[in-house]
């Protein structure tokens, strides 16, 4: 772990030590007539035994892991996760010690609601104070990329344009000069050791193709030898159709290829139940009166019906019935002069006004909880294309009819990682299907909830690719 990383660390540990003191403070602010520590002792105890009970349950959690490349909405689980274990913890050990402090249920549920908010409040704000260090150029690790493979580049494009992850690329060593965009060539593999003699690195990061064994085992020595971190970018394409685990079997990596989690029947009744408890939690709370009046507005802008009715692919390549806000003029064409599905695109003439706003919110697809009430869409998902689409994508794009494992979503994880939006532009599509599938491989039921959650950040930030 480099310096930078290593006060980072600390500064999150400082961070939430404090903000347990300021939630107590202000729960006993504001209630003080409920039951809670008195007298300096026991507020003293409660606060020491908080946050040996706060960093244990973050320990369980691993909520102090290395997230800079990560979304937020993923530390908000974490949180929630974390001060899930502090609730359950911290109430069996103030059970052994009644004796000691009498803690009022309301005075603590209020705390640890308190404490859950000035957490997330204390990271987010943390979060961006990093990024504005990162962005000035104050705050980085430097890296050096071995090999020239796609991975590589990727890799390379990746940290370039999400420059909040905090990595600066100093070069690439291994092949030929030009073969990474805008990436230094610093030599071959031979002159390796020289440039960690030369230049002030805290990680490299190998991507060579899986054949060149002896070469990665010499990096990783090389690197080792100077104390230099070192991440390795497999090459796992070979394994997409499946759910990859890397285990050891003694100092032997092996890889485990198991089935899909929602293969399992615990899992899909799980996902099920949230599916209707959220669809009808939002018809109850927001769609009675919002869609209403979004139909009320599509009517009085433009002719034609309120709903569009698209027949899109679901799970096991079965047609189901997509509903949608009306968005373009009622006489547009899907397929264009050529054949070719006509996808949307910026400043589409066939978009109308009130359609031009509901798309840019995304609240078009609002209807689609009606999918999800009757079964055949979920919340969370890869987001189902038209059958023209499907055609057109299934013959050019690698592993595409395995997006069509699950139900599809009304939101997905190529959506928030901002996949969205028309997929003219060469190897566009097959990144989207690559983050379809990695959904579909690793789904967890806290996935989900961190794709709701980032859905919801981008529909307040905005979505550049929105239209």
């Amino acid at each position: 772990m480099s310096n930078i990383n290593k006060r980072y660390q600390y500064t999150k540990f400082i961070v939430d030590a404090v903000m347990i003191i300021i939630a107590f403070a202000l729960t006993r602010f504001f209630n003080k007539w409920v039951q809670g520590p008195t007298d300096t002792y026991e507020i003293i105890l409660f606060i020491i035994i908080s946050w040996a009970v706060w960093f244990i349950a973050a320990n369980f959690s691993t909520l102090y892991g290395d997230r800079r490349s990560k979304k937020f909405s993923e530390e908000i689980v974490f949180i929630f996760y974390t001060t899930l274990l502090y609730l359950i913890l911290f109430s069996s050990i103030s059970f052994f010690l009644r004796t000691v402090f009498q803690i009022d249920g309301s005075f603590f549920i209020e705390y640890v609601i308190a404490l859950f908010l000035c957490i997330i409040l204390s990271k987010y704000t943390l979060r961006k104070i990093i990024h504005a260090n990162i962005q000035g150029g104050n705050l980085f690790d430097v890296v050096l990329i071995i090999g020239a493979t796609p991975a590589a580049q990727d890799f390379y494009e990746t940290i370039n344009k999400f420059y909040y992850y905090g990595y600066k690329c100093v070069g690439y060593v291994n092949g030929a000069p030009n073969l990474m965009s805008d990436c230094p060539f610093r030599g071959q593999l031979q002159d390796l050791e020289q440039i960690l003699k030369t230049t002030v690195l805290d990680e490299v990061v190998i991507a060579l193709p899986n054949d060149q064994s002896r070469d990665i085992q010499y990096a990783m020595e090389l690197c080792d030898s100077y104390a230099i971190n070192v991440r390795i970018l497999p090459d796992f394409n070979q394994y997409a159709s499946a759910s990859v685990k890397v285990n050891n079997i003694g100092n032997v990596p092996v890889i485990n290829v198991n089935s899909l989690p929602l293969d399992r029947i615990e899992n899909k009744i799980l996902k099920r139940i949230f599916d209707l408890f959220f669809s009808i939690s939002f018809f109850l709370l927001i769609g009675f009166w919002l869609l209403p009046l979004i139909a009320l507005f599509i009517k009085l802008s433009s002719k034609g019906p309120i709903f569009f009715k698209q027949e899109r692919w679901g799970i096991n390549n079965q047609k189901i019935t997509c509903y949608k806000f009306r968005t373009m003029c009622s006489d547009s064409k899907d397929i264009d002069e050529n054949g070719f599905y006509n996808q949307a695109q910026k400043d589409d003439h066939r978009v109308t006004r009130i359609g031009s706003i509901l798309r840019k919110n995304n609240f078009d697809e609002l209807p689609q909880f009606w999918n999800v009430l009757i079964g055949n869409m979920s919340v969370v998902g890869p987001r189902p294309h038209p059958t023209p689409l499907n055609f057109e994508s299934m013959h050019s794009v690698d592993n595409y009819i395995m997006r069509h494992l699950t139900l599809p979503g009304i939101t997905g994880w190529a959506q928030v990682n901002g996949l969205r939006g028309e997929t003219r532009t060469p190897g566009s599509m097959q990144k989207r299907v690559n983050y379809d599938l990695y959904y579909i491989h690793r789904w967890t039921f806290w996935l989900d909830i961190q794709i709701i959650l980032q859905t919801i950040i981008n529909f307040f930030r905005g979505d550049q690719n929105a239209y």
